[in-house]
């Protein structure tokens, strides 16, 4: 299995390979992995930990996605949308803080149209010349990306969620196409976005087959992000009773993530932090460089609740940041004021 290990990144691993990856898991082989990615991430970012500052701008979605809190359907999500005024002042507040990337986050509202978020991104970038802006709104059309591209938008996130067709059909209405999720993802990569990718480890249905295809996808398409973690149900979807994903296992997967693409940004992510209260510092530890606190205002997170318990990840003051800092320093990382770009658009 070390040897294995040890082939991932320096040539492709078949869908075997990777499957007797995941199936290999032990406490042992876990912190050979970890031990691994720990130093290819340091040979390509060093020590640096890049934040982002998270803005949840609408908990509102045209989707019905089953495991998403946020869904159309949840009658009982208390809904919100904010103002552009109320997005100018979190990236104010933000870049005062350190922050040289926002993160604008939301479900796939019809509100925020091309237009309207083309003058938000020109106000932005204005206002902070030097910091990036990455876009989470969902499917969009490729001539919307070019557009947002246009308007100074560095980076989409959009999550693939699972690269196995049947699975993908498990996982969503009948509405949502697994096609039309990957052909968004190859018409980020072309109008030139920094593209981030990723999936739920131990959602309902979930095989080491299809986590095998998940990690051929990543080790195919190169995504320059990539962020997992460990599903959480929330009450209000036909999943609730579906048990939560393993957090030994998510840290596992982003160690072998950091193998197989060395070079990938990689967040320990909300989900990590809520099903762990120390899950954070695992992932940074399993290979990970990025975390996301949260500078939305409360009405955000309040109601941005993809899953139960969601972690309030905030960073409203210099204190917060600071015990961030302190944090990551603990476990021998720096958390860095940087826009933090893959080092291919560095």
């Amino acid at each position: 299995m070390l040897e294995l290990l040890r082939q991932a990144g320096k040539r492709p691993l078949s869908h075997a390979e990777l499957k007797a990856l995941i199936e290999g898991y032990s406490p042992t082989v876990a912190a050979e992995a970890a031990a691994l990615a720990d130093e290819a991430r340091r040979a390509v970012y060093g020590d640096a930990v890049f934040i982002r500052g998270l803005i949840e701008i609408s908990n509102i979605c045209k989707n019905d996605c089953y495991y998403c809190g946020i869904r159309c359907g949840n009658a009982a999500c208390r809904r919100y949308r904010l103002t552009d005024e109320e997005i100018l002042s979190c990236c104010e507040q933000g870049y005062t803080l350190g922050f040289r990337t926002f993160v604008l986050q939301g479900g796939e509202d019809p509100a925020f149209s091309d237009e309207r978020l083309c003058l938000l991104l020109t106000a932005i970038k204005r206002a902070h010349p030097d910091a990036a802006v990455t876009l989470s709104l969902g499917e969009r059309s490729r001539e919307s990306y070019e557009k947002l591209k246009a308007a100074g938008a560095d980076r989409y996130l959009l999550r693939h969620e699972t690269a196995d067709r049947e699975h993908y059909g498990r996982l969503h209405p009948a509405a949502m196409s697994y096609d039309e999720r990957f052909r968004c993802l190859r018409d980020l990569r072309e109008c030139g976005f920094q593209v981030g990718a990723g999936f739920m480890v131990g959602s309902p249905y979930q095989t080491t087959d299809t986590l095998a295809e998940d990690l051929q996808f990543i080790q195919d398409f190169r995504p320059e992000m990539c962020g997992i973690g460990p599903f959480i149900p929330h009450r209000d979807t036909p999943f609730r009773d579906f048990p939560s994903g393993s957090v030994d296992l998510t840290c596992y997967l982003l160690s072998l993530i950091r193998l197989l693409h060395p070079t990938v940004l990689l967040p320990a992510t909300t989900a990590l932090g809520t099903a762990a209260t120390d899950g954070r510092e695992r992932g940074i530890r399993a290979g990970a460089n990025v975390v996301m606190p949260n500078l939305s205002p409360e009405v955000a997170k309040t109601n941005y609740q993809l899953y139960n318990n969601k972690l309030f990840t905030g960073a409203e003051s210099a204190a917060e940041v600071d015990a961030l800092r302190a944090r990551m320093a603990a476990i021998g990382y720096t958390v860095v004021t940087d826009r933090g770009d893959h080092k291919n658009f560095a």
